[in-house]
């Protein structure tokens, strides 16, 4: 029984393509930043900004791809039970310096508005947990951030 639910899973899972692959991964990167922008329930200018641009950077994609996958992570945001459903796509594909680069871009999001909600650092660790990072990277990425801003 259980060698055919395997068999099963692994089947679905080998049917997606590269490319719904990356789109999955893309959109679960850009839904991870957009629990950032609305965790503290104020879409700061800055915010709405920025997001485009690290979507552009952190994913190499256009500007005019970012905004479609900030508007499709929007929907998905919604539909989403929890931050694992993200966090788990992102842990099967991303690199540990991927990772970093994710985290670094929630906590350049979360300043970008020249003030850190204990909701957006709530999220930023949750987040880094569920990606398994360790305490000092967290913290490493948070100093970057701030000098950067």
């Amino acid at each position: 029984m259980i060698a055919k639910l395997k068999r099963f899973l692994q089947s679905h899972i080998q049917a997606i393509s590269p490319e719904e692959k990356a789109r999955q991964l893309k959109l679960a990167a850009a839904s991870m930043l957009l629990e950032v922008v609305f965790a503290d329930e104020n879409l700061a200018a800055e915010e709405r900004a920025l997001l485009p641009k690290l979507l552009t950077e952190t994913l190499s994609m256009s500007a005019q791809d970012a905004n479609d996958l900030i508007d499709e992570a929007k929907k998905a945001q919604g539909n989403a039970t929890s931050l694992f459903e993200f966090t788990n796509t992102i842990n099967a594909e991303f690199s540990l310096e991927q990772k970093q680069q994710l985290l670094l871009a929630m906590w350049q999001l979360a300043y970008a508005d020249g003030q850190l909600s204990q909701y957006e650092d709530q999220i930023i660790r949750r987040t880094a947990d569920l990606l398994y990072l360790k305490h000092s990277e967290l913290i490493q990425m948070r100093n970057q951030a701030i000098k950067a801003s």
